[in-house]
């Protein structure tokens, strides 16, 4: 039996490697910084530079709108990871993978996830690709395996991604470019406007993780610090609840039209299995306080909110790999191709 059997889920703002029977053993930002082209750092270490390197260095993240976008400095973060590892655990070459891709979008841009396991250091005997959101479905603990239909609403860092599932396949996929990222992006903008003030993207997210809410905010605050536009010097400001409320109302709206819309077009016979089932929100962002009563109240349908949202793509791809009898079934081969250089 082959050991080295890995799970690589590609999120836009965090790469997670499951390993078969020893669980998630790579769990860092998706983000890489170079400098004259060469590796400086990854992961975590790699994100502590953001916004403060110099000039002469890049730090970039590889995946946008949840595609690879860079895959010749993707491919050398996978490499990087797998050393990690490799240094950690012992020899990885040889190993089997299995690699999760979004639905709606294009053979070439979900073949380059294929191609970025298949070319890695790890020199992979076979390499595989399940649909996302089928192993976030098993993540958050359904059973996409029978003829009842589920739907699941992945709110991710670029991108959110709504589908229909019934019988181990999609039926019904559709791709949001509105994510946790986004948000953080109009709290930016908006606390300038209103603060005059300057803030990172670092500090946007923090507003975002304690302050959210997605219907009826409770008034909280924080202080948060940045750079006065008046005067360019460091400064404070407190930010209420209500302000990050009415900041990020009209994008989460916007993902609840997406959701109806999926549902209009939903057969009768799967649409009668929701209204039982109800509809299961992942993501990072499925974080955000009150989300199941906005959704709730729009659909007029059961909303549940996984325990561990964040990691639900990693946990069922690990799955598929500790229930292979089982679950085998939904992963699939692509042709690959080599990115030579």
């Amino acid at each position: 039996m082959n050991t080295k059997v890995f799970g690589i889920d590609f999120g836009t703002s965090t790469i997670k490697i499951y390993r078969k029977n020893e669980g998630v053993i790579f769990d860092k930002k998706n983000i890489i910084a170079l400098c004259n082209n060469e590796v400086m750092a990854i992961g975590d270490e790699a994100f502590e530079m953001l916004g403060k390197a110099p000039d002469n260095f890049l730090v970039t993240y590889p995946v946008k709108n949840g595609v690879i976008a860079d895959i010749a400095n993707m491919l050398s973060l996978l490499n990087k990871a797998f050393k990690q590892i490799a240094d950690k655990s012992g020899k990885i070459t040889g190993a089997d993978i299995i690699v999760a891709s979004p639905t709606d979008i294009t053979e070439v841009e979900k073949r380059a996830f294929f191609d970025l396991a298949a070319n890695s250091i790890a020199k992979p005997k076979k390499v595989r690709v399940v649909e996302k959101p089928i192993a976030d479905a098993l993540g958050a603990g359904l059973d996409v395996m029978n003829a009842s239909g589920v739907m699941v609403v992945d709110i991710g860092a670029d991108t959110t991604e709504i589908s229909i599932m019934s019988l181990g396949g999609i039926v019904l996929s559709k791709l949001v470019t509105i994510g946790g990222n986004k948000f953080d992006d109009i709290i930016i903008s908006n606390v300038r406007k209103k603060y005059n003030l300057v803030i990172g993207n670092k500090t946007a997210e923090t507003i975002k993780k304690k302050l959210a809410y997605a219907i009826n905010p409770e008034h909280e605050t924080i202080k948060v610090y940045g750079r006065d536009v008046m005067n360019g010097l460091p400064t404070e400001a407190e930010i209420d609840s209500e302000f990050v409320y009415e900041t990020i109302n009209e994008s989460l709206h916007s993902i609840v039209d997406a959701v109806r819309i999926i549902l209009e077009k939903t057969p009768p016979e799967i649409s009668s299995d929701i209204i039982d089932s109800g509809i299961y929100i992942t993501g990072g962002s499925a974080n955000i306080k009150k989300i199941d009563e906005l959704f709730a109240k729009e659909t007029e349908l059961p909303i549940y909110v996984s325990n561990d949202p964040a990691n639900t793509v990693v946990n069922g791809l690990g799955k598929i790999l500790e229930e292979s009898s089982k679950y085998d079934c939904l992963a699939f081969s692509l042709k690959q191709t080599y990115y030579g250089g």
